[in-house]
């Protein structure tokens, strides 16, 4: 069985998950605010939806699809967030996209930044990507503000389809491996 690294940061441990997360995962995207700040959180978080998430997660990585951390405090090991590189399988695609959520009240902290720019070295040091890719909901800023920060660019726009209520205006970023500076 493949296991997922574990990698460090200042101030973060980010890890595989456990089953053992799924009480805080519950906790953390249980809350309308941050839930709609993502595609895929639903509100409200019903019981059993975590661990369908934590397995859907662990069988991603086991296929070579993904790879999703726990981003958890390296003092106390709380569980704040997740953050992950789901990759293209088809050719002749070499990306992946970066995704991340953080529990609301952890945002701000500059935690979510971090965590992603550690994964995004981890995937062009570890994998066999050229390019990594990241989405936001126009209406939240600041998941471009964590984008710019690590170094990706502008790089789309997507307008709300008017036949498609669920839909939003979204913003793509990307960087490709040539411009990443590991700092």
């Amino acid at each position: 069985m493949k296991t997922a690294p574990t990698l460090s940061t200042e101030r973060l441990i980010l890890r595989p998950f456990t089953l053992e997360d799924a009480a805080d995962v519950k906790q953390l995207t249980d809350d309308p605010d941050m839930a709609s700040t993502s595609y895929d959180i639903e509100n409200p978080y019903k019981d059993g939806m975590a661990e369908k998430l934590i397995e859907w997660y662990n069988q991603k990585f086991e296929k070579g699809e993904g790879i999703f951390f726990a981003i958890t405090f390296i003092t106390d090991g709380t569980l704040i967030g997740e953050v992950d590189l789901t990759f293209r399988t088809h050719l002749p695609y070499k990306d992946a996209s970066l995704n991340y959520w953080i529990g609301k009240s952890y945002w701000n902290c500059g935690y979510c930044t971090e965590a992603a720019k550690v994964v995004v070295a981890y995937g062009f040091r570890e994998h066999d990507i050229e390019l990594i890719f990241a989405e936001h909901f126009k209406r939240n800023p600041a998941s471009g503000r964590v984008m710019q920060k690590i170094g990706m660019h502008y790089s789309d726009f997507y307008p709300k389809d008017p036949e498609d209520d669920s839909s939003e205006d979204t913003i793509v970023y990307i960087i490709e491996k040539s411009e990443f500076e590991e700092r």
